[in-house]
């Protein structure tokens, strides 16, 4: 029975001089059988997420152990064959060998772990086959429609009968018709013995799932009327990395918008007046705090919904 468990996953990197988290302890639990989702907007962490699941990135804190073997501390031979054998990936840009036939891509795993050519070559015919490939074996990946690449990608991930396959966008790349046929696929790779956990912000896949994450969760609509919020010099009002509900208007004092940087430093972005506005972004596009705010002085400020914010005057008006 395959299990997936992770406990305390972060995941830390430098962009353009800055600390980014988007990954910040996560624990999650998955189960022999399951068709899983990352479902989120582009930058919310999939992608990242996925790398870590498949070993191509070690987490900055945490575990994650698949059938209770601890990936993130493996290395040298062992990582690589977790990797070869462990985990099958399917990228959003399919990386197929353009110089190879589809049958040759999906010996390459198979060859690559000293596979007989033989037996490699009865492996890869039976799974594309078992794809609806059959009268494409011997056509390279420019001959191929993108549904088709998709399905030589999937069946080279499955060459070695791995317990996990990952899927970065599956659906990306594809026309309204090939994504028919790689939805009822990747639905049926979900089996005994066998995770499947997809990256998407495709919500058609939805429906497939037997459990969804949710990387940029929805924000409930905070209701109630604008709320004044008190704070002495110093004091945070939210942290870079924190989920954002409201919209906040400095009323008197001043707030300093600070982003922390790789080096553990901090850089002072901006430093918002009475009368002008801060933090419409997070509740407006469902993504985490992209800094930290807190009072330069005794400051006063006032948080509203976004809606009764969209609806004031401050709101049809550039911030500053």
């Amino acid at each position: 029975m395959t299990t997936l468990t992770l406990r305390n996953v972060t995941i830390e990197y430098t962009s353009g001089g800055y600390s980014v988290r988007p990954i910040d302890g996560l624990d999650l639990d998955l189960h022999d059988g399951q068709l899983v989702l990352l479902l989120g907007a582009s930058g919310c962490g999939k992608t990242t997420l996925l790398s870590a699941l498949a070993s191509l990135l070690r987490p900055s804190a945490g575990s994650i152990e698949l059938d209770g073997t601890d990936v993130t501390k493996l290395s040298g031979a062992q990582l690589r064959e977790h990797r070869q054998r462990r985990v099958g990936v399917v990228f959003q840009a399919f990386n197929l060998l353009p110089s190879l036939t589809a049958l040759e891509n999906v010996m390459v795993p198979l060859r690559s772990v000293r596979t007989p050519r033989k037996a490699a070559r009865e492996k890869a015919v039976e799974l594309l086959s078992d794809l609806g490939l059959s009268e494409r074996l011997h056509h390279r990946s420019g001959d191929l429609s993108g549904g088709q690449q998709q399905r030589v990608a999937i069946a080279r991930a499955l060459a070695l009968d791995p317990p996990l396959i990952l899927a970065d966008e599956p659906t990306a790349h594809l026309d309204f018709i090939a994504v028919e046929g790689v939805l009822e696929l990747v639905r049926r790779l979900a089996s005994p013995g066998r995770i499947v956990v997809i990256s998407t912000h495709d919500e058609r896949l939805v429906p497939l799932a037997d459990r969804v994450i949710e990387l940029t969760p929805r924000t409930i609509a905070r209701s109630g009327p604008p709320e004044r919020i008190e704070l002495v010099a110093g004091q945070v009002l939210f942290r870079q990395g924190d989920k954002g509900e409201v919209v906040y208007v400095v009323e008197s004092g001043q707030v300093e918008i600070v982003r922390e940087l790789a080096d553990g430093g901090h850089e002072v972005v901006n430093v918002v007046q009475p009368g002008s506005y801060f933090g419409e972004l997070s509740p407006m596009l469902g993504t985490p705090r992209s800094a930290t705010a807190r009072a330069l002085a005794d400051a006063a400020v006032t948080a509203y919904s976004l809606g009764d914010f969209r609806s004031s005057s401050l709101g049809r008006r550039p911030p500053g």
